[in-house]
This record gives structure tokens, sequence and C-alpha cells, in this order.
């Protein structure tokens, strides 16, 4: 045998060791309901939000503020400021710069909670933040929430007026799922406090952060004619009807958001399940008169502090909860490897099933005639399945199966045919919503949390072409065809894909080759070789593969420090194309076998998750164990001609 062969036949049988260890980590996670479920964590802004919703369920008395906690509120204090950077600010994720709209939340915060202002920290976090433009450079919906206190001019931030939801052609709709379901209960807080803030302790002000000299307006657009100059002068008349407009008609708009949000309420863990929406529900609320002890707040609240991780070691608050995700990404991994017992991988299967929406949300607006099915992100969020979960537990479904044959084999016919009806036109596929593209949108003045669409993406397209081509959807049919022509259009130049919700090109192009393998499409085509010669270009000097959420800033690749799940994705995407040899991948195989922890787990330093580019990125706890369990086991199967688990 020679030297070669000898050396890949060694890192075959390490490979397959550490594939059989990480397998027997990720089955000592899982529930015993069958699911799995890890900590999702994002920025201090959450924790900065809670203490500014704390502000507005206790306000002031006598001029002073005297939480009901204070035991709660130092520890979301000490959480905080366990985040600031060097140079004083905030950052939006780990080891990232200071980010002015994260540092004006903390402050906020922290000046609230009673850190003295002439406190070191918070000299730092002053000055960088007059460094970084002020207050006045903040994003729009840090300048709303304070101008709910009084604390930023009224008459300079945008208006979210819920006239929209008067509006006709189901306007509501064009708008990013996440998006309508914070701006309609935003829109009752606004209009609730006009001309009226909320109260704050005495003294209290935030005009230390006003930069001086820099503008404090939004007014402005580069062209006359353009829609960003339209939407702005159409604020300037939403502002004059909130002055003198008809009583009568806004309360109609705002009793008809109200039963939008109870409606959503129904069979979900919170408005659409998510952080933001879940705080501006309860906030809604408060303002129009429903007492705490109302079955209505009584629901909100409990939904939002359950998103609490408060243990005596750790506090934060989490963005959601992520455990039909997470469970279907593990099903995946130990599946393709091939050690998980039967009955664990049933009960999964089993749990999974009981997860398949069955209601119409907001999806069928564009699609009225499609029967219900997908899976949502969280334990319950009926409203919102999304295509990237029904994409993936689809996938996990396939090595689960479920002790409910015909029950099964039903939810999997509903989900797959869910999924065709969901294609935009396009050809690709999006996260919540079908053609959800009205890029106009993008220049109204609340817009700049960079999420106000949710237009397709190579990274959701890939993964289902991957699910419905093992399902045995025609790799011919109309609809996979125009996928994979989506995918072929919208590579990169450097032959890389744009990654939306994992962080970032390399996400994008390892799903996407995952998608163009499952289709058929040939490895020898330009677009696969010149994906796998970009992924070969950005391996780290360790073996591994890093990638920044700079990239999202930058528009391009930005290399980072080696992380689990990214190495993982680079290799699975060079698996993808073809490349079972290259040097590459030995040393991406590797980095994964050399870090693993003794309990065949992985540690992970970065963000690799994305929430909405540039402004929000989420840190998966479970990314790091999965995906590189994943990896090692299609390597292994490619390499050995069979499962991991069975050599």
């Amino acid at each position: 045998m020679s030297p070669g062969l000898q050396v890949e036949d060694a890192l075959l049988i390490a490979t397959a060791k550490s594939a059989r260890n990480a397998s027997e980590y990720l089955l000592s996670r899982q529930d015993a309901a069958g699911y799995w479920w890890g900590d999702l964590t994002a920025d201090s802004t959450l924790e900065s939000d809670w203490l500014l919703l704390l502000l507005w369920l206790h306000p002031p008395r006598d001029g002073r503020w005297t939480p009901p906690d204070r035991g709660k509120v130092d520890r979301a204090v000490a959480s905080i400021l366990a985040r600031q950077n060097e140079d004083g600010g905030f950052a939006v994720y780990p080891k990232g710069p200071s980010d002015c709209s994260a540092s004006v939340k903390a402050y906020f915060a922290l000046k609230l909670a009673g850190l003295n202002v002439g406190d070191g920290r918070m000299q730092r976090l002053r000055d960088r933040i007059l460094a970084l433009g002020g207050i006045q450079s903040a994003n729009s919906y840090v300048k709303i929430n304070m101008a709910l206190f009084g604390l930023f001019p009224r008459e300079h931030v945008p208006s979210v007026p819920p006239e929209i939801m008067l509006l006709p052609a189901d306007l509501l709709y064009e708008m990013s799922s996440w998006t309508r379901a914070i701006v309609v209960p935003l829109s009752i807080v606004q209009a609730q406090t006009l001309g009226a803030p909320r109260p704050v302790p005495q003294g209290f002000d935030l005009k230390e952060l006003f930069k001086p000299g820099a503008d404090i307006s939004f007014h402005k657009a580069e062209s006359l004619f353009s829609w960003r100059s339209a939407f702005r002068k159409a604020d300037k008349l939403v502002k004059f009807w909130e002055r003198r407009g008809l009583q009568n008609v806004r309360d109609r708009a705002i009793g008809r958001a109200k039963d939008w949000i109870l409606e959503r309420f129904g069979h979900s863990d919170g408005l659409a399940a998510i952080y933001p929406s879940m705080q501006y529900a309860i906030m809604a609320l408060e303002s129009l008169g429903y007492a705490a002890d109302s079955p209505e707040r009584r629901e909100a609240q409990k939904q939002f502090d359950a998103l609490l991780v408060d243990d005596g070691e750790r506090f934060f608050f989490q963005p959601c909860f992520s455990p039909v995700w997470d469970t279907a990404i593990a099903a995946y991994a130990l599946g393709e490897g091939g050690f998980a017992p039967a009955e664990q991988m049933t009960r999964c299967g089993d749990w999974l099933l009981t997860k398949e929406v069955r209601r119409k949300g907001d999806w069928s607006v564009k699609r009225p005639n499609t029967e219900p099915s997908g899976w949502y992100f969280e334990f319950a969020n009926e409203f919102y399945p999304d295509i990237d979960d029904t994409a993936m537990v689809l996938l996990g479904l396939w090595h689960t199966r479920s002790s409910r044959k015909d029950e099964f084999d039903a939810v999997v016919r509903r989900a797959i045919q869910w999924l065709l009806a969901m294609q935009s036109k396009d050809g690709g596929w999006a996260a919540f919503d079908v053609d959800n593209d009205t890029h106009s949108l993008s220049e109204v003045p609340f817009a700049d949390h960079n999420a106000m669409l949710d237009p397709t993406c190579p990274d959701i397209t890939g993964r289902v072409l991957e699910a419905l081509c093992l399902w045995g959807v025609d790799r011919n049919s109309p609809a996979v065809r125009r996928g994979v022509e989506y995918l072929r259009k919208s590579q990169e130049a450097d032959g890389s894909w744009y990654g939306r919700w994992g962080v970032n090109y390399i996400y994008g192009t390892f799903l996407a080759l995952r998608g163009l393998r499952a289709a058929g499409y040939d490895e020898r085509e330009a677009e696969v070789l010149r994906a796998g010669e970009w992924l070969r270009s950005v391996q780290n000097a360790d073996g591994g593969w890093g990638e920044s959420c700079e990239s999202y800033a930058q528009d391009t690749f930005v290399a980072a420090e080696s992380t689990a799940s990214q190495t993982a994705w680079a290799v699975l995407g060079l698996l993808a194309g073809g490349d079972t040899t290259s040097e590459s991948v030995h040393l991406g195989i590797e980095f994964l076998i050399r870090n693993q922890r003794r309990d065949g787990g992985w540690d992970e330093a970065l963000a690799t998750g994305t929430g909405f580019p540039r402004v929000f990125y989420l840190t998966y706890h479970l990314y790091r164990h999965s995906f590189p369990a994943l990896a090692l086991a299609e390597y292994s199967k490619l390499k050995g001609g069979r499962s991991a688990g069975h050599p």
C-alpha cells in the first residue's frame, strides 16, 4: 500500500471514530420527548430592551424608578457590561466592532438602571457613541423607542401609523413576516404616546449623547425623484394627519391592529414567537388599557418571560426558541452517520409530526388555495411556518421515519406540495412568503433594520432543492429546473453564493452546491468548479474555515478565525461539488478531528447565524456540534462507500 493510501486510510479511521463520538454527544443532548433544543443567543440589545420594557410597565413614582425586582435588574446590568468592547462601545456580534445603535441602547439601559454617568465604563461608552456620530447615527428603531419616552424629538423619528391596517391591496403583506409582526404593535404604541410620552425618572435624559452639529433629521434623500424621497414626503403627511386627522379613523385603525395581534396569539408562543414583536405586543396591550392580570396580558407576558435564561450563572434573553430547527439538523446529521438507535430516531420523527402546521397563516394571503403544511422554527408558531425549516425537517424525516406510517406519508406529501407552492416567480425560495420583493418598501423611513423584505435567497433555495429531490420530486420537473436556474443566475462573480440566514458566503455556497448536486447538476459544470475553487481559496492556514459577520457590511467575504460550523459547511460544500480527495478537504476534516472535545462536541466563539444582515446576528449553540457531525459522516460515507455508523 502506498504511503498516500495509508495516510488516507488512517484519516478514514480517525474520521469514523470522531463521527461516532459526535453522534454520541448529540444523542446525549436529546430531550426525552424526542427533540433537540440548544441555546440561541444574540447581543446585548435584548437585555437593554428588556430594561426599556420594565420602564414602560413600571413607570416612575414621584420621579423615582423602583423596578419590581432589583436583583434581576442588577443581573441584566452585569450581563450587558460583560459584553462591553475595550473602546467602550457594544457590538452586534462577538468580537465585532462597536455599533452605534447597540451602544445607545446599552447606555440608556445602564443609566436607567442607576450606573453613574461618571463611571469610567459609562464615560468610555459615551465617548464611543459620540465618535460613532452620536445618537443621531442610531437606527430608526432606537430613535422611535427613545421618542416614546421623550428622549428623542418625536418630529425627527419615522411615523409608524396604525392606518397601514386600512390600506388596500394587502400592503401589510408586502412586508416581511417579521416586519409586519413588529410594526403592527409598534404602530399602536407610537400612536398611544403621541403628544404624551411615557415618564422617565426625574432628571433623566440623554442629552450627552447628541453630537453637536450632527444632523438630527431623517428627511433627506439623494434624489428628489426617488422612492426614498417619496416616502419621506409621505411621512410628513402622516405627521400632519396625526395632528389634524379624524380620530374615528385612527380609532378604527388601532382596533384593527389590536384584533390582528390578538388573533395571532393563538397557537403561538407569543406574537410571531420572536422577541421584538412580543415586546411591542405587551406594550401595545398595556397602552390600550389591558390590565396586568387580564388573560391577554398574562399570556403575552408569560411567553415573553420564557425567553429569559436566568440560572444563577447566566442572564440573557433568547431572541426566540429553535427546537424544530435544532431537531431537524441533528436528526439529519445522525441519520447520515448511522449510529443513532432506531428508537431515538423514531421518537424524534414522531415529535416532528406533531409540529406540522395545519392552519392557514399569513403565507396564505398569496397562496389562498394551498393546503396548510410546513413547520415553524419554535415550539409553537402556527401563523408562521417557514420554508427553510420545512425543507430541513423533510431532510431529517428521511432518516427518522415514524411509528405512525400512514400519518407520516400524508405529512410528507403535504409538506412537499406546500414547498412547491411556495416557490417564487424568480425560481427561488424565501423564508416565509412568496414574491415578497416590493423593493420600494426598503426605502420607507423605518426600514433601516435591513430586513423590510423577505426575498428569495440561494441558501434556502439550495436546501429546498435537496429536500425535494431526496423525496423523489422529478429532477426534470419545472420547479426543480427553475430552482437550478435561479442558483446559476445568483452565483457571485468570485464563484460563491450569498448566505442570507447563515454567515455568509460559506453558508450560501455549501447549500447551493448541495442543492445543485441533488438536482443532478453535473459537478464538471463551470458553476460547481468555480465554487469549489472559491472555497479552497478562503481556507485558513490551520485547515479550517471562518467568516466574519463583517462580510455583510463589506458585501464580500471577510475572513475570521476558523469555526467548527463554518469548517463543516465548507467541507460539505466541497464534497457536494465532487471534491473528496483534495488537500483542502483532508485538512478540513483534520481540523474538525483535532478540535473535537473529549465529550464529542466542539467549542465556537463566533456568531455564525444571521437574523438581519448588518443589524442582528445569532449564535446557534448546536450548530458547532450538528454540522461537524454531518460533515464527518458524509466524508466517511463518500470515501468508504457506506454510512459512518456501518463500517
